[in-house]
């Protein structure tokens, strides 16, 4: 078995969360970090317990050819250049979300990842938390019969108590609501629903509490979704909140219907009157920490193993999620409906 050799563009709070996992993978280890402040090679490698080599330079540690993969950690708006100069560089890569703060910057990584012909890890790790694979074990089951409706909203207010406060209140950093965090949400909906999209609507309002007053762009967006199949769908992204972490899932179908780690199913004669329970850890926390790129990212080491691509978050994966979040945002910013 070959165990990779990743490195870190840009060491923040969510680098040292991709580092912890592929640390605790028996397929990779981190041996270089990139960032544009320079750093002590024997403090991060005794603070990560393996050797690491620092760079100041990212062509410098693209130049290195014992890097395989690379995880791309840095503000969304270096994720399309540094994306596209891992690529050419023939790294597999690991990319955070968002992708990029355009439509037209997201094409232009996804070309560059087909002509080099390197694979791909996309950070919508949600798909693989113990409440989604649970979740989609009962739909794939047909114990909820036919979906024709579904919600799936993401409540995280995003104030100075947060560790990116101070460059997430920005338009250029930032994005919107949905690009910044509701994103996972939309991601997890799709991932129930389908992703054929024939058209959203969306529209945004902001809190007047003061700790919201510094972003430069609406922090709650509200999204409908209306699929070829007949379907629709709800998704909220409420970062102004002042609440505990919520991510509210309630889907419907002809059989049944679920909500969070709740459900009722016709097929399986449950009580109507009463939900039954699923054994499932809820996303219940913002915290990087806390996510599950643990199996995610053993996933895409074993792809990598065996020559394969990446099951549900691949880059193909994470193109239609954001094709449809940049129309979202279009929509609410012009308040018309956006047809895809």
């Amino acid at each position: 078995m070959k165990k990779y050799n990743v490195g870190i563009i840009g060491y923040g709070w969510v680098a040292t969360a991709h580092i912890a996992a592929i640390n605790a993978s028996t397929y990779a280890h981190v041996t270089a970090i990139y960032s544009s402040r320079p750093l002590d090679d024997a403090e991060l490698s005794a603070a990560w317990d393996s050797p690491i080599k620092t760079y100041t330079k990212l062509e410098e540690m693209l130049a290195d050819k014992n890097i395989h993969i690379v995880s791309i950690c840095g503000y969304p708006y270096q994720h399309k250049a540094h994306a596209i100069a891992a690529a050419q560089a023939g790294k597999h890569l690991i990319i955070e979300k968002p992708l990029s703060l355009s439509w037209e910057d997201c094409l232009a990584v996804e070309e560059a990842v087909k002509e080099a012909n390197v694979r791909t890890c996309f950070c919508f790790e949600c798909r693989y938390s113990s409440q989604f694979i649970a979740t989609k074990a009962v739909i794939d089951q047909g114990l909820l019969g036919d979906l024709h409706y579904g919600e799936i909203d993401y409540y995280h207010g995003l104030g100075p108590w947060y560790g990116q406060y101070r460059w997430n209140t920005r338009k250029d950093a930032g994005g919107s609501a949905l690009l910044t965090a509701g994103c996972h949400a939309l991601d997890a909906l799709l991932l129930c629903m389908g992703t054929d999209v024939a058209e959203v609507s969306s529209y945004h309002t902001q809190s007047k509490n003061a700790y919201f007053e510094p972003y430069e762009y609406p922090t709650s967006s509200v999204t409908i979704l209306k699929f070829k199949s007949g379907r629709i769908g709800k998704c909220a992204s409420i970062v102004d909140c002042l609440q505990p972490y919520y991510f509210h899932t309630h889907l419907c179908g002809s059989e049944g219907s679920l909500l969070d780690n709740k459900f009722h199913s016709m097929k399986l004669g449950t009580d109507k009157n009463t939900w039954s329970t699923l054994a499932m850890k809820m996303l219940d926390s913002g915290d990087v920490t806390d996510h599950p790129y643990q199996s995610q990212f053993d996933t895409f080491f074993e792809c990598l193993e065996n020559d394969m691509d990446m099951p549900l978050t691949s880059l193909k994966d994470a193109m239609k999620t954001h094709e449809i979040m940049f129309a979202a945002d279009q929509s609410a910013a012009t308040g018309k409906p956006v047809k895809l």
